[in-house]
C-alpha cells in the first residue's frame, strides 16, 4: 500500500515538474505595440485607456453581486425545508429576507439606486 502511494506521489511530482518546464520553455516573449495596446475594434483608442470608471456603476455592480449571491443562499434553503421543522425554517427564511430588505432600504435611502446621468 505504501509503495503504491509513493509511486503515485512520484508520478504526480514528475508531471508537475514537466508541466512547469514545458510552460517555461514554450512561452512566447515576442511583444509589440499592437499586442500591448488595448483592443478597440481594430482602431487606435482616442482617449486614455486608463480612465477611471464611475463609482456609481461600481456600487450598482456590488449590489447586483450581493443579490446574486443571495439567490445561491436561498436555493439550498428549499432543500433544508424537508429535514427541518417549519418553525425553524420560517424563522431562518424571514430573518434572512429581513436582513436583505434592510440593506436594500439603506442603499435606497443613501441614493445608491438612483441612476444619475
Amino acid at each position: 500500500m505504501k509503495i503504491m502511494l509513493y509511486l503515485m506521489t512520484m508520478i504526480m511530482v514528475i508531471c508537475l515538474i514537466l508541466t512547469i518546464m514545458l510552460n517555461l520553455i514554450s512561452k512566447k516573449t515576442f511583444t509589440d505595440r499592437e499586442k500591448s495596446s488595448p483592443f478597440e475594434c481594430g482602431f487606435d483608442p482616442k482617449n486614455s485607456a486608463r480612465l477611471p470608471f464611475s463609482l456609481h456603476f461600481f456600487l450598482i455592480a456590488i449590489i447586483f453581486l450581493v443579490f446574486d449571491v443571495e439567490i445561491t443562499l436561498l436555493l439550498p434553503m428549499i432543500m433544508t425545508m424537508k429535514i427541518s421543522n417549519l418553525l425553524n425554517y420560517s424563522f431562518m427564511s424571514i430573518s434572512f429576507i429581513i436582513i436583505l430588505l434592510i440593506g436594500l432600504y439603506h442603499e435606497w435611502h443613501q441614493g445608491a439606486l438612483n441612476w444619475t446621468m
